[in-house]
């Protein structure tokens, strides 16, 4: 099991540049035989719902870890692919029970593709009060599974 990370921690994550998709994949890197910089390399495209508000990064983030660990890749094992989909649906079925959707835009009730929407996440500061609660979240659901 991996140490406790805090809002806090990840915050701090944020304001050195990192997205949520990043915080979240980077801290299974260990655990998944990768190095940070390989996981952060990985994952760097998906924050902000891939900068279109779309699916959660914190969320591509976790499936990333479910993939690397259940995934399968092997054509005489299909049967993992079954698992990996259990722990997919296990941790979406999870998370929607603390979050009502899984799209960045409706989680933040704002359009972070919209500059004047952007202005209204930055002054109620989101990205470094909600954003790392779910961040912490998802990866408290990660650990249960």
């Amino acid at each position: 099991m991996m140490k406790e990370i805090t809002a806090e921690k990840i915050a701090e994550e944020f304001q050195k540049g990192f997205d949520c998709s990043q915080v979240v994949f980077s801290s299974y890197a260990e655990e998944l035989g990768i190095s940070e910089e390989i996981a952060n390399r990985v994952s760097a495209c998906f924050g902000g719902g891939m900068n279109r508000g779309e699916t959660c990064g914190a969320i591509a983030g976790a499936l990333m870890v479910l993939g690397m660990k259940y995934g399968q890749f092997d054509e005489e094992n299909m049967e993992q692919k079954n698992i990996m989909a259990a722990k997919r649906e296990e941790f979406l079925r999870r998370f929607q029970e603390k979050y009502p959707s899984i799209v960045c835009k409706k989680l933040l009730n704002y359009d972070l593709t919209k500059p004047e929407e952007m202005e209204k996440i930055l002054e109620e500061g989101l990205l470094m009060t909600f954003c790392p609660k779910l961040v912490k979240d998802v990866i408290g659901i990660l650990e249960e599974i």
